[in-house]
């Protein structure tokens, strides 16, 4: 179906908002993640006279929830029947396959629609800029994840499980430990989950065995939650390895633990865990090491397989106070090596601008006031870009839970509320911008192969039957044709 002939067959909609405006708020939402569905959600609710577009560059909306989420986590997965609800508001239209720089460009949105709110997450990864930093063995988190969950994008990625038995984890936050349970969970377990076909035959025939998961300060800074350090040391046939003299804890530390809740609890998770020690080693029995106080310097190559990953040289730190209860970790000069074949960075995502849009690339972020986007990254208010505004991790960063983005596109669509009601916005019929017309007519143009919605049913059509087949929730269609074959 050409993009033209699915505006034709929505031509009714024109039709429902006759009572309540010549012409509709039309607005454009890039991005179809929690940010992007819930900023659509609340911005259906705030205008009833509104119709919102969302884009994705996907075929499959969703965003993190389907290939973020680790597939032994269902119930986070509960929030895309909500997503559903919102794409499928009469209101609403959902168009994947369609890529923000190449199929359309940004000033193109710009002039379609009276508001563009950019939710289009963090894509790429931040490096560490060390040396061997480069050799094959080294992947990110996010590249491994996607691997895992069947992201067309990494479907080819092979990482090579079956000649090492060690994996270190750079980082010790939420994706971290996800990346750990997912090495070391029996696959038995994971095979009644709907982890790619792909990734879970090379779970089945891996050889790790030991997982080392190294944090640059101590369990008193440790970035997880409790829910997620609790999941991963019950996993079933592993052992839990922490030293005892990393659990000393300064007045500092007491300072911080006393601050936060969160952090409290998992450190008592630690404790515990490190006073239990490692149980009597079983048949099939895994090692989940945690290391402290440890950053990388370097990365080792292989003198048997040159250009391969060999190891990781780290760097102790110590805890320096920088005021209002913070530590930070810095080098005491003295170094340990650990061997592995395999290195998982989970260092933190990065967000990719795209041309025309301001972007501060120290802070990985679009310098924005309460989501309004601003021309530069000097934060003066007055020079706010009218129409455009930003919600999830683009306007804050990488961090949060999905829930948190609830809250950031309640902010950033009252931000749009307030601006149009201020004459901030050229409200309609003023404006008289073409909105989703527009934007079909220019794809089709393109011959751009848009997925609507009822493309995506049929993707999750197929991909429930075929897991059925296998006693999964889904076998995921793992690559971009078989998805835009089905979609279509």
């Amino acid at each position: 179906m050409t993009a033209m002939a699915i505006f034709r067959s929505r031509t009714w909609l024109s039709r429902s908002f006759s009572s309540l405006s010549s012409h509709p708020l039309r607005v454009c939402v890039v991005g179809s993640g929690p940010a992007g569905m819930y900023t659509a959600e609340k911005m259906l609710k705030a205008h009833q006279g509104a119709e919102v577009d969302i884009i994705d560059r996907l075929p499959t909306p969703f965003g993190l929830v389907r290939s973020g989420v680790a597939p032994d986590h269902p119930e986070t997965k509960i929030v895309t029947n909500q997503f559903s609800r919102v794409a499928q508001n009469d209101r609403c239209s959902f168009f994947g396959n369609v890529t923000l720089g190449s199929s359309i460009s940004l000033s193109e949105l710009r002039n379609l629609y009276d508001v563009v709110v950019l939710a289009y997450g963090a894509e790429s990864d931040r490096a560490l800029g060390i040396p061997g930093e480069d050799l094959s063995g080294i992947y990110s988190a996010r590249e491994f994840v996607w691997w895992y969950n069947g992201h067309p994008d990494c479907r080819n990625l092979s990482p090579d499980l079956k000649n090492t038995d060690t994996a270190v984890i750079l980082g010790q936050g939420n994706v971290a430990l996800d990346v750990a349970r997912i090495l070391l969970r029996p696959t038995e377990e994971l095979a009644t989950t709907d982890i790619a076909c792909h990734a879970l035959a090379a779970l089945e025939q891996s050889s790790i065995r030991k997982v080392y998961l190294v944090g640059r300060r101590g369990p008193a800074q440790a970035a997880c939650t409790a829910k997620e350090l609790r999941e991963i040391l019950g996993t079933k046939k592993v052992q839990i390895h922490i030293k005892e003299e990393d659990l000393h804890k300064s007045p500092e530390d007491e300072e911080e633990l006393k601050n936060s809740r969160i952090r409290k609890r998992v450190y008592e998770l630690l404790s515990k865990a490190a006073t239990t020690g490692p149980s009597l080693p079983s048949s099939g029995q895994r090692e989940l090491h945690f290391v402290f106080f440890r950053k990388p310097d370097s990365f080792s190559e292989s003198a048997e397989y040159p250009g391969h990953v060999s190891g990781v040289h780290l760097e102790k730190t110590v805890l320096k106070g920088v005021g209002s209860g913070k530590q930070i970790a810095v080098g005491s000069g003295q170094f340990e090596d650990i061997e592995c074949g395999m290195v998982l960075k989970s260092v933190g995502y990065k967000s990719v601008p795209v041309p025309g849009l301001p972007f501060d690339h120290k802070n990985g972020v679009v310098p924005n006031d309460g989501g309004r986007v601003i021309s530069d990254t000097s934060g003066d208010p007055e020079l706010i870009e009218q129409g455009l505004y930003v919600c999830g991790w683009l306007k804050r960063g990488p961090t949060g839970i999905i829930g948190t983005n609830l809250h950031c596109a309640e902010e950033t669509v009252a931000s749009i509320s307030h601006d149009l009601e201020h004459g901030l916005i050229a409200s309609p019929p003023t404006s008289m911008k073409p909105g989703r017309e527009g934007l079909l007519q220019l794809l089709d143009d393109r011959n751009v192969r848009v997925v609507p919605f009822s493309g995506w049913e049929k993707i999750d059509c197929e991909e429930r039957q075929l897991g059925s087949l296998k006693g999964k929730p889904r076998v995921k269609l793992g690559s971009w044709e078989d998805l835009l074959k089905v979609a279509m």
